[in-house]
């Protein structure tokens, strides 16, 4: 039985459509909490949910004997089973991450043949980010350096070609669909937004079906890289990627960690907050500004960053009538 790509999906749609992005729990944990999250916006009609990555770090774990060893972690695994339970609960598309960061080329590929055998079809390719001890990106030995080559490794598994090992026929019929992400205010690493733009360009000429952006507080950079996105031959949907301010410390954590700008007047808003409650209502004003603002430029969909927090995204797809 084939079905609609979520590529396809948002290529073809006439609405904008809503989507919305879970943690895997941290590691120990149950999946409950990201049930509970999607069972609060399930009533809001997704049209995809994507499930994160994340990549293994050394952690040094105390022995019991006054001495540490240092082990290889990953303290948010679970990715590909979560998104097999999501697709078989709530039979909704679900769209995996994959990343070059922490991972062998060979581990990626026991990670798409799960994912094949499970069939589950749509995958964001990421590169990831780099290792919390280094100050650059290191990919992992035998791993990928950037997310292109990552796109070129999912399209040879496409074509039913194995690194590590015999040929398979998983793919050949129903191949692995993807999107990639995009940065409307640069990636760090990014030496221009010009040579941001090639990067990205590579990365849709080898097949990606669709954009998702980083998260941004200014609609005007996103208009305005969507804009540069057209004029550098890019013609497939970008998604605009969201996330309502909700605590004090995201004031300060999300420019620093993303690198993004909040515009002057969200700033000047934000100054006069003392308490977490005062940003979540400012946030959830601004976040609801913004949704309509693109839905009425008619956005392919409005996609949220929840970080398993579904309570300020309904309030938010109530205010806009998602």
């Amino acid at each position: 039985m084939n079905i609609m790509s979520v590529a396809a999906l948002l290529q073809n749609t006439r609405q904008t459509l809503f989507s919305f992005e879970v943690l895997p729990p941290v590691r120990g944990r149950g999946i409950d909490p990201v049930f509970k999250t999607i069972d609060r916006l399930m009533p809001f009609h997704p049209a995809f949910v994507e499930v994160t990555s994340h990549r293994s770090d050394f952690v040094y774990k105390d022995m019991g004997n006054g001495q540490f060893k240092r082990v290889e972690e990953r303290v948010r695994p679970g990715t590909v089973p979560i998104a097999y339970a999501i697709k078989q609960r709530y039979n909704v598309p679900v769209v995996p991450h994959i990343i070059c960061s922490g991972y062998t080329q060979q581990e990626t590929e026991n990670e798409l043949l799960d994912l094949a055998m499970l069939d589950v079809r749509d995958l964001l390719v990421l590169r990831g980010d780099k290792a919390k001890q280094d100050s650059r990106f290191i990919p992992k030995e035998g791993g990928l350096t950037y997310a292109s080559q990552l796109c070129e490794q999912v399209n040879a598994f496409n074509q039913g070609q194995l690194l590590f090992g015999d040929s398979h026929e998983l793919c050949q019929e129903s191949p692995f669909s993807y999107g990639v992400a995009g940065y409307p205010e640069k990636h760090e690493e990014a030496m221009s937004q010009s040579a941001d733009m090639r990067a990205l360009k590579r990365k849709v000429d080898l097949g990606a079906g669709y954009i998702v952006t980083q998260m941004f507080f200014d609609n005007a950079r996103y208009f305005d890289f969507v804009r540069r996105c057209r004029e550098a031959g890019i013609h497939v949907p970008i998604v605009p990627g969201l996330k309502p301010l909700s605590t004090l410390n995201h004031c300060t954590m999300l420019p620093r960690t993303f690198h993004i700008d909040f515009p002057d007047e969200l700033v000047q808003q934000l100054e006069r907050c003392s308490t977490n409650d005062d940003v979540r209502s400012v946030g959830i004003e601004w976040c609801v500004r913004q949704c309509k603002e693109l839905r009425d430029h008619d956005v392919p969909s409005l996609h949220f960053y929840t970080m398993n927090a579904a309570q300020m995204i309904e309030e938010i797809c109530n205010a806009v009538n998602i």
